[in-house]
């Protein structure tokens, strides 16, 4: 039980109790937590104007209907309805609702849009792209080289510290979503490129500060998730790649390539730290319509 429940049908004090046992129970992120924040209290200032007392099946559907109004594509309403779902069930744990009314209603039919990914060697201009005779260079460098060897989020890689780092057995310790530790491994070119940094990147960075962190600004705070966005995207166009580029788009190569080499779906998925293998099968229709454009192109009766 997460403090105490409010007794009333208010929905804005049953989105924050919802919003408490996803923190404290379920250990999701701030990030996380905040998108269904966000979700949420929309949800309730359209039930409250609607002025409608216990939540039916109409209410919901009447909800999903305005959204769709307003220009919300499938993809996007299907998210509504599977975080109105998480709510209401809470809701029913909790003995506020005597029936889940979203148990009428089928998600819509979201397309999935194939992630982006680079080209071997548009990764290989990518990592070639930043100054190694500048710290910061030397530090981009290496952020783009673990990025790639292996696949971490922007804030998994943000929250990195030096104790994380394992060069003896190539391995660096993540905290992924859910507050779920694993272990990833990392290549001798990412290792190398570390391995510079730290010895002649980082300690000119930092000057006479100290940080528990392993990538650092030039002020010597922790690097934040919108810096590396930017540092990517800077680099690739420095590399004179065609497209902006964030730092997904790595990760999305990493997966990628990684199929495209031979590797099982499922140690994929353990990498990516994905808790759903549905989630990684996203990625071998990215190789399939790779392996379809290469035959289209090359193949004399294609």
């Amino acid at each position: 039980m997460i403090g105490t429940m409010p007794q009333a049908l208010d929905p804005w004090a049953w989105v924050q109790a919802y919003l408490d046992h996803c923190r404290i129970e379920k250990g999701l992120s701030f990030n996380t937590i905040e998108a269904y924040r966000s979700d949420l209290e929309r949800f309730a200032s359209f039930w409250k104007e609607s002025g409608r007392g216990a939540p039916r099946t109409r209410l919901i559907a009447d909800y999903l209907d305005r959204l769709r109004t307003r220009g919300l594509d499938s993809r996007s309403i299907a998210r509504q309805l599977s975080v109105l779902r998480g709510f209401f069930r809470f809701l029913l744990r909790e003995a506020a609702i005597s029936r889940d009314p979203t148990e009428g209603l089928r998600s819509p039919h979201a397309w999935h849009r194939l992630p982006c990914y680079l080209s071997l060697d548009e990764i290989e201009r990518l990592l070639e792209a930043p100054d190694a005779a500048r710290p910061a260079g030397l530090r981009d460098r290496a952020i783009i080289h673990l990025l790639y060897a292996s696949g971490l989020r922007v804030s998994e890689l943000c929250q990195l510290q030096l104790s994380d780092v394992n060069h003896e057995l190539g391995v660096v310790r993540v905290l992924g979503k859910g507050n779920k530790q694993r272990l990833a491994p990392v290549g001798r070119a990412a290792l190398a490129a570390l391995q510079i940094y730290l010895e002649q990147g980082r300690p000119r960075l930092l000057g006479r500060r100290s940080s528990p962190y392993l990538f650092v600004s030039s002020r010597g705070t922790r690097l934040s998730r919108q810096a590396v966005w930017k540092l990517v995207a800077r680099h690739a166009f420095r590399a004179g790649l065609d497209r902006r580029v964030w730092p997904h788009a790595v990760r999305h190569s990493f997966a990628t390539h990684l199929l495209e080499g031979g590797a099982d779906l499922r140690s994929v998925q353990l990498m990516l730290g994905h808790a759903d293998i549905s989630t990684t099968q996203i990625y071998t229709h990215v190789v399939r319509t790779r392996l379809r454009q290469t035959l289209d192109a090359h193949h004399p009766r294609a």
